[in-house]
Protein backbone atom coordinates (compact mmCIF):
# COMPACT_ATOMS: atom_id res chain seq x y z
CA UNK A 1 0.00 0.00 0.00
CA UNK A 2 1.93 3.36 -1.27
CA UNK A 3 1.80 6.47 0.86
CA UNK A 4 -0.46 8.44 -0.69
CA UNK A 5 -3.50 5.57 -0.01
CA UNK A 6 -2.71 5.09 3.56
CA UNK A 7 -4.95 6.67 6.44
CA UNK A 8 -4.43 6.03 9.90
CA UNK A 9 -6.32 6.51 13.04
CA UNK A 10 -4.15 6.43 16.05
CA UNK A 11 -5.99 5.74 19.24
CA UNK A 12 -3.93 7.29 22.70
CA UNK A 13 -2.15 9.55 20.69
CA UNK A 14 -1.37 11.65 23.58
CA UNK A 15 1.02 8.85 25.06
CA UNK A 16 4.73 8.82 24.05
CA UNK A 17 4.05 6.00 21.11
CA UNK A 18 0.88 7.63 19.47
CA UNK A 19 2.72 11.08 19.91
CA UNK A 20 5.67 9.67 18.18
CA UNK A 21 3.47 8.03 15.63
CA UNK A 22 1.21 10.88 14.67
CA UNK A 23 4.53 13.43 14.05
CA UNK A 24 6.11 10.81 11.56
CA UNK A 25 3.03 10.85 9.75
CA UNK A 26 3.47 14.30 9.33
CA UNK A 27 6.99 14.13 8.70
CA UNK A 28 5.88 11.37 6.00
CA UNK A 29 2.99 13.00 4.28
CA UNK A 30 0.70 10.43 5.62
CA UNK A 31 -2.92 10.97 6.17
CA UNK A 32 -3.70 10.62 10.22
CA UNK A 33 -6.02 11.58 12.79
CA UNK A 34 -4.96 11.03 15.96
CA UNK A 35 -7.35 10.80 19.01
CA UNK A 36 -6.58 11.07 23.16
CA UNK A 37 -8.52 9.87 25.62
CA UNK A 38 -10.58 13.00 25.81
CA UNK A 39 -11.85 12.67 22.02
CA UNK A 40 -12.35 9.00 22.01
CA UNK A 41 -12.28 6.53 25.16
CA UNK A 42 -11.78 3.24 24.01
CA UNK A 43 -13.79 1.53 26.51
CA UNK A 44 -16.47 2.91 24.80
CA UNK A 45 -18.14 1.07 22.07
CA UNK A 46 -20.33 4.34 20.68
CA UNK A 47 -16.92 6.94 20.53
CA UNK A 48 -15.07 4.24 19.10
CA UNK A 49 -17.65 3.55 16.58
CA UNK A 50 -18.55 7.24 16.02
CA UNK A 51 -14.49 7.67 15.36
CA UNK A 52 -14.20 4.92 13.10
CA UNK A 53 -17.24 6.05 11.02
CA UNK A 54 -16.16 9.27 11.08
CA UNK A 55 -12.58 9.04 10.16
CA UNK A 56 -12.95 5.75 7.45
CA UNK A 57 -9.11 4.59 8.42
CA UNK A 58 -7.01 2.22 6.16
CA UNK A 59 -5.69 0.88 8.90
CA UNK A 60 -6.78 1.51 13.24
CA UNK A 61 -3.46 1.55 15.13
CA UNK A 62 -4.48 1.24 19.17
CA UNK A 63 -1.62 3.07 20.72
CA UNK A 64 -3.58 3.54 24.08
CA UNK A 65 -2.69 1.66 27.32
CA UNK A 66 -3.38 1.80 31.24
CA UNK A 67 1.13 1.62 32.00
CA UNK A 68 1.49 1.61 35.40
CA UNK A 69 2.88 -1.39 36.21
CA UNK A 70 2.94 -1.65 40.13
CA UNK A 71 0.04 0.76 40.18
CA UNK A 72 -1.76 -2.33 38.36
CA UNK A 73 -1.55 -4.58 41.03
CA UNK A 74 -3.30 -2.45 43.12
CA UNK A 75 -5.74 -1.67 40.24
CA UNK A 76 -6.29 -4.59 37.82
CA UNK A 77 -9.46 -3.84 37.12
CA UNK A 78 -8.80 -0.24 35.52
CA UNK A 79 -5.80 -1.82 33.77
CA UNK A 80 -8.00 -4.55 32.25
CA UNK A 81 -10.75 -2.06 31.41
CA UNK A 82 -8.03 0.17 28.60
CA UNK A 83 -5.86 -2.73 28.33
CA UNK A 84 -8.71 -5.83 27.91
CA UNK A 85 -12.04 -4.25 26.93
CA UNK A 86 -10.30 -1.92 25.16
CA UNK A 87 -8.91 -3.67 22.33
CA UNK A 88 -11.95 -5.54 22.56
CA UNK A 89 -14.23 -3.07 21.64
CA UNK A 90 -11.52 -1.82 18.89
CA UNK A 91 -10.99 -5.25 17.53
CA UNK A 92 -15.47 -6.00 16.82
CA UNK A 93 -15.95 -2.55 15.72
CA UNK A 94 -12.61 -2.42 13.29
CA UNK A 95 -13.69 -5.91 12.03
CA UNK A 96 -17.26 -5.07 11.84
CA UNK A 97 -16.52 -2.46 9.20
CA UNK A 98 -13.34 -4.67 7.71
CA UNK A 99 -10.65 -2.58 9.23
CA UNK A 100 -7.48 -4.20 9.89
CA UNK A 101 -6.55 -3.00 13.04
CA UNK A 102 -2.75 -3.17 14.58
CA UNK A 103 -2.31 -3.04 18.23
CA UNK A 104 1.06 -2.65 20.61
CA UNK A 105 1.25 -5.45 23.29
CA UNK A 106 4.30 -5.64 25.32
CA UNK A 107 7.34 -8.19 26.34
CA UNK A 108 5.47 -8.39 29.67
CA UNK A 109 3.13 -10.77 28.98
CA UNK A 110 6.45 -13.56 29.46
CA UNK A 111 7.33 -14.95 32.77
CA UNK A 112 11.26 -14.22 31.70
CA UNK A 113 12.33 -17.68 32.65
CA UNK A 114 13.86 -18.36 29.27
CA UNK A 115 17.33 -17.99 29.20
CA UNK A 116 17.27 -16.72 25.21
CA UNK A 117 15.50 -13.47 23.32
CA UNK A 118 11.58 -14.97 23.46
CA UNK A 119 9.94 -15.39 19.95
CA UNK A 120 6.25 -14.88 18.67
CA UNK A 121 5.40 -18.99 19.72
CA UNK A 122 6.90 -19.10 23.30
CA UNK A 123 4.06 -19.79 25.77
CA UNK A 124 2.66 -16.89 27.62
CA UNK A 125 2.71 -16.62 31.48
CA UNK A 126 2.73 -12.93 32.84
CA UNK A 127 3.64 -12.45 36.25
CA UNK A 128 1.81 -9.51 36.98
CA UNK A 129 -1.29 -8.00 36.51
CA UNK A 130 -0.57 -5.13 33.92
CA UNK A 131 1.20 -8.58 31.67
CA UNK A 132 -2.24 -10.23 32.51
CA UNK A 133 -4.01 -7.16 30.89
CA UNK A 134 -1.84 -6.63 28.01
CA UNK A 135 -2.30 -10.52 27.65
CA UNK A 136 -6.08 -10.27 27.80
CA UNK A 137 -6.01 -7.27 25.14
CA UNK A 138 -4.22 -9.79 22.78
CA UNK A 139 -6.71 -12.62 22.86
CA UNK A 140 -9.18 -9.76 22.89
CA UNK A 141 -7.93 -8.77 19.19
CA UNK A 142 -7.30 -12.33 17.79
CA UNK A 143 -10.61 -13.65 18.72
CA UNK A 144 -12.53 -10.06 17.39
CA UNK A 145 -10.61 -8.97 14.13
CA UNK A 146 -8.96 -11.76 11.77
CA UNK A 147 -7.12 -8.51 10.05
CA UNK A 148 -4.82 -7.71 13.03
CA UNK A 149 -1.31 -7.42 13.78
CA UNK A 150 -0.10 -7.73 17.45
CA UNK A 151 2.98 -6.20 17.86
CA UNK A 152 4.89 -6.80 21.11
CA UNK A 153 7.81 -4.23 22.26
CA UNK A 154 9.90 -3.20 25.40
CA UNK A 155 11.86 -1.10 27.29
CA UNK A 156 9.70 1.90 25.16
CA UNK A 157 11.63 5.53 25.58
CA UNK A 158 11.23 8.85 23.75
CA UNK A 159 11.09 12.70 23.84
CA UNK A 160 7.49 12.39 25.06
CA UNK A 161 6.05 11.25 28.20
CA UNK A 162 7.30 9.99 30.69
CA UNK A 163 9.49 7.14 30.95
CA UNK A 164 12.98 5.58 31.96
CA UNK A 165 15.42 7.19 30.23
CA UNK A 166 14.16 10.57 30.86
CA UNK A 167 14.01 9.77 34.68
CA UNK A 168 17.70 8.88 34.42
CA UNK A 169 18.34 12.00 32.82
CA UNK A 170 16.31 13.65 35.63
CA UNK A 171 18.19 11.73 38.16
CA UNK A 172 21.94 12.33 36.94
CA UNK A 173 21.61 15.87 37.32
CA UNK A 174 20.33 15.73 41.15
CA UNK A 175 22.40 13.12 42.82
CA UNK A 176 25.80 11.63 42.65
CA UNK A 177 25.00 8.11 42.76
CA UNK A 178 21.96 5.99 41.05
CA UNK A 179 21.45 2.66 42.10
CA UNK A 180 19.76 0.43 39.29
CA UNK A 181 18.94 -2.71 38.66
CA UNK A 182 21.53 -5.05 37.16
CA UNK A 183 19.65 -8.35 37.05
CA UNK A 184 16.62 -7.91 34.76
CA UNK A 185 17.48 -7.63 30.76
CA UNK A 186 15.58 -6.53 27.94
CA UNK A 187 15.55 -4.27 24.25
CA UNK A 188 15.30 -0.54 24.98
CA UNK A 189 13.19 0.57 21.95
CA UNK A 190 12.78 3.58 20.68
CA UNK A 191 9.32 5.08 20.58
CA UNK A 192 11.17 6.38 16.60
CA UNK A 193 11.68 2.88 15.83
CA UNK A 194 8.19 2.02 17.16
CA UNK A 195 6.63 4.51 14.84
CA UNK A 196 8.70 3.41 11.36
CA UNK A 197 7.84 -0.26 12.46
CA UNK A 198 3.95 0.46 12.27
CA UNK A 199 4.34 2.39 8.89
CA UNK A 200 6.42 -0.19 7.61
CA UNK A 201 3.90 -3.05 8.36
CA UNK A 202 1.02 -0.72 7.68
CA UNK A 203 2.37 -0.26 3.88
CA UNK A 204 2.69 -4.21 3.21
CA UNK A 205 -0.94 -4.36 4.63
CA UNK A 206 -2.47 -5.19 1.09
CA UNK A 207 -4.86 -7.94 2.19
CA UNK A 208 -2.79 -11.14 2.02
CA UNK A 209 -3.55 -13.22 5.08
CA UNK A 210 -0.05 -14.30 5.74
CA UNK A 211 1.00 -10.57 6.93
CA UNK A 212 -2.14 -10.83 9.96
CA UNK A 213 -0.55 -12.39 13.31
CA UNK A 214 1.59 -11.58 16.60
CA UNK A 215 4.74 -10.06 15.95
CA UNK A 216 8.38 -9.17 18.03
CA UNK A 217 9.63 -5.65 17.98
CA UNK A 218 12.68 -4.23 20.00
CA UNK A 219 15.38 -2.10 19.93
CA UNK A 220 18.66 -3.79 18.82
CA UNK A 221 20.38 -5.21 21.36
CA UNK A 222 20.03 -6.58 24.75
CA UNK A 223 21.15 -4.84 28.10
CA UNK A 224 19.93 -4.37 31.62
CA UNK A 225 18.55 -1.66 33.18
CA UNK A 226 21.66 -0.70 34.26
CA UNK A 227 23.55 -1.33 31.47
CA UNK A 228 20.84 1.00 30.31
CA UNK A 229 21.50 3.86 32.80
CA UNK A 230 25.15 4.01 32.07
CA UNK A 231 24.53 4.72 28.39
CA UNK A 232 22.13 7.37 29.72
CA UNK A 233 24.26 9.10 32.20
CA UNK A 234 27.15 8.73 29.57
CA UNK A 235 25.35 10.43 26.97
CA UNK A 236 24.42 13.52 28.46
CA UNK A 237 27.74 13.91 30.65
CA UNK A 238 29.76 15.70 27.76
CA UNK A 239 26.81 18.25 27.87
CA UNK A 240 25.86 18.91 31.18
CA UNK A 241 29.04 18.51 33.07
CA UNK A 242 26.91 15.93 35.11
CA UNK A 243 28.53 12.33 35.77
CA UNK A 244 27.01 10.26 38.34
CA UNK A 245 28.16 7.08 39.26
CA UNK A 246 25.68 4.48 37.75
CA UNK A 247 26.25 1.26 40.80
CA UNK A 248 24.47 -1.75 40.02
CA UNK A 249 21.82 -3.86 42.55
CA UNK A 250 19.61 -6.18 42.20
CA UNK A 251 15.61 -6.87 41.74
CA UNK A 252 15.65 -7.48 45.61
CA UNK A 253 17.63 -4.55 46.42
CA UNK A 254 15.09 -2.76 44.71
CA UNK A 255 11.82 -4.07 45.86
CA UNK A 256 8.38 -3.31 43.86
CA UNK A 257 4.62 -4.11 44.24
CA UNK A 258 4.76 -5.69 40.83
CA UNK A 259 7.30 -8.56 40.07
CA UNK A 260 9.54 -7.98 36.41
CA UNK A 261 10.25 -10.48 34.14
CA UNK A 262 13.91 -11.46 34.75
CA UNK A 263 14.62 -11.79 30.69
CA UNK A 264 12.00 -9.93 28.42
CA UNK A 265 14.54 -9.65 25.52
CA UNK A 266 12.41 -10.00 22.23
CA UNK A 267 13.54 -11.80 18.78
CA UNK A 268 12.24 -9.10 16.22
CA UNK A 269 13.76 -10.88 13.22
CA UNK A 270 10.08 -12.68 12.04
CA UNK A 271 9.01 -8.45 12.22
CA UNK A 272 12.19 -8.03 10.11
CA UNK A 273 11.79 -10.55 7.11
CA UNK A 274 8.22 -9.87 6.80
CA UNK A 275 8.19 -6.11 6.52
CA UNK A 276 11.73 -5.46 6.01
CA UNK A 277 12.15 -2.84 9.10
CA UNK A 278 14.84 -3.46 11.45
CA UNK A 279 15.23 -1.37 15.14
CA UNK A 280 19.04 0.94 14.58
CA UNK A 281 20.74 -0.55 17.70
CA UNK A 282 19.45 0.72 21.92
CA UNK A 283 22.68 2.46 22.23
CA UNK A 284 22.48 4.91 18.83
CA UNK A 285 19.12 5.39 19.28
CA UNK A 286 19.39 6.27 23.48
CA UNK A 287 22.15 8.80 22.05
CA UNK A 288 20.22 10.54 19.89
CA UNK A 289 16.96 10.89 22.07
CA UNK A 290 19.17 12.37 25.35
CA UNK A 291 20.54 14.57 22.45
CA UNK A 292 17.01 15.76 21.08
CA UNK A 293 16.04 16.22 24.50
CA UNK A 294 18.93 18.76 25.93
CA UNK A 295 18.45 20.58 22.51
CA UNK A 296 15.04 20.87 23.53
CA UNK A 297 16.10 22.25 26.61
CA UNK A 298 17.96 25.34 24.88
CA UNK A 299 14.82 26.09 22.95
Amino acid sequence: MSAASLSLLIFGAQGQTGRELAALCVQKGIKAVGLGRAQCDITSSEAVAQALDTYCPTLAVNCAAYTAVDKAESEEAAALLINGEGPRILAEETARREMPLLHISTDYVFDGTKSSAYIESDPVAPVGAYGRSKLAGERAVQAGNPQHIILRTAWVYGVHGNNFLKTMMRLARERDELRVVGDQRGCPTSTVDIAEAILAAAAKLDGASQTWGVYHFAGAGETSWHGFAQEIVSAQAHITGKSPAVSQITTADYPTPARRPANSALDSSRFAEVFGYRARSWQERTRETVAALLETEKT
